[in-house]
């Protein structure tokens, strides 16, 4: 059975369920309005560790065993591990892979890479080759800053433009289930079966934009883009979902969104929000708000899981979104390619 629809889109004939997460922030994080929906707070950046990087690699490490330990599940019914963080090699969750011991699929997508993950990860279960995947993504404010732009200790001044790097990890454990059907209701008392149904992998969207303090003018095109060939290959409208939810684009580039869909007809984006946007209240002095791959992890794996196993949400469409540069493309006058990738989330029937 041919499970592509139109140009980038799949629909998962047994979609798998998500059936469970875990998620540590860090006390800025902690402060803001998603507090209630965070499995741990870190008492400061450096949690008992030496270094940020440290810091990083062990808070990933205890988002996929604690989510492991959370839901029950042997470590050996793992069949992947789908992990990618903002570092060099992406080797924040390859230290954190090896105390696990399960075979590792390294992703990496920038800001992205949640979003990814969880579509790589309902593939493998849907096309009969896994039974089990975690899926997981950090990021840390002090190591993406060492590495990207300056060093925190050098004190510089950020622009209005530029978003603040979460520091946050967040995992999902996705799991083959019997077959579901999208749109049943819910039974009412029944907590509901969270389900990934479709996904639309996007295609890299480079517009020219050169300004690291400025991502999401670079990734909200490719967000667009994706959101579009999403809407067409499936023949529906932003109105199908409860909730439209990017991560991360910040203040700036959800803005540039809705504008870009605006030229493309759509101008009635009520259900549109970002995680970015989410993560932090307004005086929390982020400036155009939070980044990084953990802001969508932990954002998902909270406050959006949450809601839809209440059924305050019945389905959302989370599209991440990926600056793809780094420091020595930028230094080399490279521009910022941007990418954005987008998963169907469900509630079913139990």
């Amino acid at each position: 059975m041919n499970k592509r629809v139109g140009q980038k889109t799949v629909v998962f004939q047994n979609p798998p369920e998500i059936v469970g997460g875990y998620n540590v922030v860090g006390p800025k994080e902690g402060q803001g309005p998603l507090n209630a929906h965070f499995d741990y707070v870190l008492p400061d950046t450096y949690n008992g560790e030496k270094t940020w990087e440290k810091t990083e690699s062990s808070m990933i490490e205890t988002a996929m065993n604690e989510a492991i330990k959370k839901h029950n599940i042997a470590v050996g019914d793992i069949d992947y591990v789908l992990a990618g963080d903002l570092l060099n090699q992406i080797t924040t969750s390859s230290y954190a892979v090896r105390q696990i011991g399960r075979p590792f699929i390294g992703m990496f997508g920038a800001c992205s890479t949640m979003a990814l993950a969880t579509a790589v990860g309902a593939m493998l279960i849907d096309g009969g080759f896994a039974g089990k995947v975690l899926c997981a993504t950090s990021s840390h404010h002090d190591t993406a800053e060492r590495q990207f732009r300056m060093p925190t200790e050098h004190g510089n001044q950020r622009p209005l433009t530029a978003q603040w790097t979460v520091t946050g990890a967040g995992c999902l454990i996705l799991s083959a289930g019997q077959s579901a059907q999208p749109d049943q209701a819910v039974p009412t008392g029944q907590p509901a079966k969270i389900c990934v149904t479709a996904a639309t992998l996007g295609g890299i969207l480079d517009y020219g934009q050169k300004d690291a303090n400025q991502m999401g003018a670079a990734m909200a095109p490719a967000v667009a883009d994706t959101l579009l060939t999403h809407f067409y290959d499936l023949g529906t409208s932003p109105e199908a979902y409860d909730l439209i939810v990017s991560g991360d684009l910040g203040t700036q580039g959800l803005q540039l969104l809705k504008e870009l869909l605006g030229k493309s007809g759509f101008h009635t984006l009520d259900n549109l929000q970002d995680c970015g946007c989410m993560i932090y209240h307004a005086n929390q002095d982020t400036h155009a708000g939070g980044s990084g791959c953990g802001c969508s992890a932990v954002v998902l794996s909270g406050y959006l899981l949450d809601h839809l196993r209440k059924r305050d949400l019945r389905k959302i469409l989370f599209i991440g979104s990926g600056s793809l540069h780094s420091k020595e493309s930028l230094l080399q006058g490279e521009s910022i390619p941007g990418i954005g990738h987008a998963v169907v989330i469900e509630a079913l029937d139990k």
